[in-house]
């Protein structure tokens, strides 16, 4: 699928998850087409990075589950901090592995899932509508009910897929890309490069092999589709225009400059504009 198919198929309202962790292999071509495109009012799922930053300062999302919102290098996405002290969206705000048991129960389409994380913590505080559910058995313990995570859609960037859509890491660490894909009525895997099946094995083995078919609905090749966000090991992190991106946010002005900029245009103007930003850096 090209972006604007797979995007096209997202409506106002949806609920969407987005892979990746943090500013580590993020779907941002993907989220740079959702930024064109109509669609608003979203209740986004996401381990956040820039992914939450830009679609909260395009005011895309009414409603937000996250275990944080962060560019790693720089700990607190400066747009997602601007649309919390506005009040301009709601936080659900859960511990990472709530996050993740979330998303679990969703895979297995379950209605939640017991776990012990966030039990005495200011979790339970934050979101007076979590429950705890005490254990049939002798132990009785009381656990808390992580509500299923279920997902209308997700955007997942991966090193390599196939048009089958089985989806290959190369990295260090697999995020939850899986989960997400599992978890959504439809799966949309963004690529650095699309390969032949047989290619897998050459490149990392069949334990690389994160996303299968079965989850995925359509696959788009888009190189550096991960910028700015590191893509291991294709592609590290671009400090230089993560720095910009979060100076620019700091300021209205600065900001309308960037997005003129760098996202006025489609994808390939983007890729364009990135490798001026990258020679002048030079």
């Amino acid at each position: 699928m090209s972006l604007e198919e797979a995007v096209g198929r997202i409506e106002s309202g949806m609920t969407v998850g987005i892979g990746g962790w943090g500013s580590r292999r993020k779907p941002m071509a993907l989220v740079r087409a959702l930024l064109r495109s109509p669609v608003t009012d979203l209740t986004v799922v996401s381990y956040g990075g820039p992914d939450v930053g830009l679609l909260a300062a395009a005011g895309k999302i009414r409603k937000l589950v996250a275990a944080f919102a962060t560019l790693d290098s720089i700990p607190l996405e400066p747009h997602f901090r601007a649309a919390r002290e506005r009040g301009e969206l709601e936080l659900v705000e859960l511990d990472e592995a709530m996050f993740m048991w979330g998303l679990t129960a969703a895979v297995h389409r379950l209605p939640f899932m017991p776990v012990r994380a966030g039990l005495g913590s200011d979790v339970m505080t934050v979101n007076p509508g979590l429950r705890t559910v005490t254990s049939p058995y002798e132990d009785g313990e009381e656990l808390v009910a992580v509500p299923a995570l279920r997902l209308d859609a997700a955007l997942v960037h991966l090193n390599r897929a196939d048009a089958h859509g089985n989806g290959q890491y190369l990295g260090p660490d697999p995020y939850f890309d899986d989960l997400f894909c599992e978890a959504a009525e439809a799966a949309y895997v963004s690529c650095e490069r699309l390969v032949d099946s047989a290619e897998f094995a050459a490149a990392g083995g069949p334990q690389t092999l994160l996303v299968k078919r079965h989850s995925v609905t359509g696959v788009i090749e888009t190189p550096n589709g991960a910028h700015f966000t590191s893509c291991a090991p294709d592609y590290g992190r671009d400090e230089a225009f993560q720095s910009a991106y979060a100076k620019a946010a700091a300021d209205p002005g600065a900001w309308r400059e960037f997005t003129e900029r760098f996202l006025s245009g489609d994808e390939g103007a983007y890729q364009t504009a990135v490798a001026a930003f990258a020679e002048e850096g030079a």
